[in-house]
């Protein structure tokens, strides 16, 4: 006994003990190390359409109070300003051009369940990182980066082969189609493109046999017969497109297994609400990735009956205020469950909100606030500044906003660090880790430079001069509006990558985003004295980035994104594919 006291009246034993005391439980300490992940992703929002971004007519209280809890960056850049590419860097951390997931030609976006471009197998998800440190990992929502590749069955793109334990949602993207009361989207501009190639090549077949049988031309059997295949294709592929579209994109999916076939859109909502709730709660006891990638707001905007007529901005605000409602479940779901202190929470958009949208005099697109462009455009920042919010009580600091230019990259190292795991050392990570900005302890973000694609096209490059607090940007490719001052390429649907629809700029168009981020005023050697030096530094910043690109297979060349019957996904025999089996839920 006087040993034990002799030992508690030590100078250094009494502060250990207290220490010991003072520490939290292991299982705390475990789940502080390995916080649970909720990815909320809005597809096609604009910037201009939140709330705690500036919007005062569509209510969205609960992504408010996402940003008032946590952290709102006001310059979160997306790597791409279209769906499939913008997702693609999202989940690997990388420039899409690195995996072969931007376009060299018009097909910028994955076309069909059954083409056979998609994330390449060999690109490591966060997801996939987190899944080997011992979480459960679900994708609640729109996947749109691939299924098969060989295959109607080897998933080789599919969610379950890139990390994720559980998918439901659609393999796709929400199209007009998917409504039978609406407009057939690809009506537009992918029913000509099909129609022309298919005739070309027609013609091209046609001249070859010609040329063969009367001796003019030596044309091989072998050649003759790939030709007509691809004739074959091209023409199933353009006739697919009238009235078999919302069977074969249309389609839900859970795990590897169809259940609607084509979409029920009158209960899309609430399924995928629902499921997102059901993975909460079936992981509470061990650290989970949710990914919810909403559906919200896409055309068709399939809003359900109480939402309707609520907003002051038509269908297309009842649909953003019915998605910032399932924001608000989700996050009781976190709360009830007594997660809400051990659970980083972050909401973005995939990019900017679509400009071009309209049916009869309908917005069915979204508003980008104060920037110019929108949807496809790779340079103008409306196409690819997004919200940007995360939450996580008593780690990040409430009410912050932090104007620093960040990525949608940057969650890849974000995520995999606070779980404990090593991003690749064996490919280029173009995401940088964010928690140190978020929390406070840096000011700036690590981002020198970053690079606007569209497509494969350079458009746009930023410089982050953090000794002077600018943030330059250069423009050397512009779409050109049609109308001409329009703000957007209404004539087309969408604006171009390259050819007659852009314009190139040498030297670039410059703006100071610090000064004029509406991007208004371009900059020249005569009215800014750095004009040169800065043209000159993003040349060199330019020339190295294009140093750390290697050739990588075209996940969109065309007969990547062309509809192949032996890749459709299939809910009963092909070609009659149907089937409902959440009817009986």
């Amino acid at each position: 006994a006087s040993f034990l006291l002799m030992c508690f009246r030590s100078p250094l034993v009494t502060p250990l003990i207290f220490g010991l005391l003072l520490q939290p439980p292991l299982t705390q300490l475990s789940i502080i190390t390995q916080p649970n992940f909720v990815l909320l992703m809005a597809d096609d929002l604009g910037i201009g359409d939140v709330g705690c971004y500036g919007n005062d007519t569509i209510r969205t209280p609960n992504i408010d109070r996402l940003a008032k809890e946590g952290v709102k960056l006001t310059q979160h850049i997306a790597a791409a300003p279209l769906c499939t590419p913008s997702r693609a860097a999202f989940l690997t951390g990388r420039y899409p051009l690195r995996s072969g997931m931007d376009a060299i030609n018009n097909y910028r976006v994955i076309f069909w369940n059954a083409g056979s471009g998609g994330l390449p197998p060999n690109e490591t998800t966060f997801a996939k990182i987190l899944q080997q440190q011992g979480y459960s990992t679900g994708l609640i929502g729109k996947w749109h980066l691939g299924v098969n590749c060989e295959s109607r069955n080897d998933h080789c793109h599919h969610p379950l082969n890139h990390g994720f334990d559980y998918f439901y949602g659609m393999p796709f993207t929400l199209i007009s189609d998917c409504q039978p009361a609406e407009t057939p989207e690809m009506d537009r501009a992918f029913r000509r493109k099909l129609w022309l190639s298919t005739q070309i090549i027609g013609l091209i077949t046609l001249t070859a046999a010609l040329g063969r049988l009367t001796g003019l031309i030596s044309v091989g059997w072998k050649t003759l017969t790939c030709l007509a295949g691809f004739s074959l294709l091209f023409f199933v592929s353009w006739f697919s497109s009238y009235g078999f579209v919302r069977y074969w994109n249309c389609i839900m999916m859970r795990n590897h297994d169809v259940t609607e076939q084509p979409i029920v859109t009158d209960r899309t909502m609430s399924l995928i609400l629902r499921e997102s709730i059901s993975f909460i709660e079936r992981n509470k006891h061990k650290p989970f990735l949710l990914f919810l990638s909403f559906l919200h707001s896409h055309t068709p905007l399939l809003t359900t009956e109480k939402f309707l007529g609520r907003s002051r901005h038509g269908l297309y605000g009842d649909n953003v205020e019915e998605m910032d409602w399932m924001v608000g479940q989700v996050l009781d779901a976190i709360d009830k469950e007594g997660l809400k202190d051990t659970t980083l929470v972050y909401f973005a958009s995939d990019h900017g909100g679509w400009l071009e949208r309209q049916e009869d005099k309908r917005q069915l697109g979204g508003w980008n606030g104060i920037y110019r462009g929108g949807k496809a455009m790779g340079g103008w920042e409306g196409g690819i500044r997004v919200p940007g919010i995360f939450r996580w009580p008593g780690v990040l600091p409430a009410g912050t906003v932090i104007d620093e230019p960040t990525s949608l990259m940057d969650i890849y190292p974000t995520v995999v660090h606070l779980a404990g795991g090593v991003v690749p050392q064996d490919r280029i990570i173009d995401g940088r880790d964010l928690m140190p900005l978020l929390q406070g302890t840096v000011v700036h973000s690590e981002h020198e430079f970053l690079f606007h694609y569209c497509g494969i096209h350079l458009h746009a490059v930023r410089w982050h001069q953090k000794d002077r607090g600018a943030i330059w940007k250069a423009h050397y490719v512009t779409p050109i509006f049609s109308p001409p001052g329009a703000g957007a390429c209404y004539d087309r649907g969408f604006c171009p990558c390259f050819g007659e629809g852009v314009s190139h700029h040498d030297p670039p168009l410059l703006f100071d985003l610090s000064r004029d981020a509406s991007e208004d005023k371009p900059l020249s050697a005569d009215s800014e004295p750095l004009f040169d030096t800065v043209v000159r530094k993003i040349g060199r910043a330019i020339e190295e980035h294009r140093r750390t690109l290697t050739p990588v297979p075209e996940q969109l060349s065309v007969y990547n994104v062309m509809w192949k019957p032996w890749l459709q996904p299939c809910c009963g025999t092909f070609p009659f594919c149907w089937c409902d089996k959440e009817g009986d839920n």
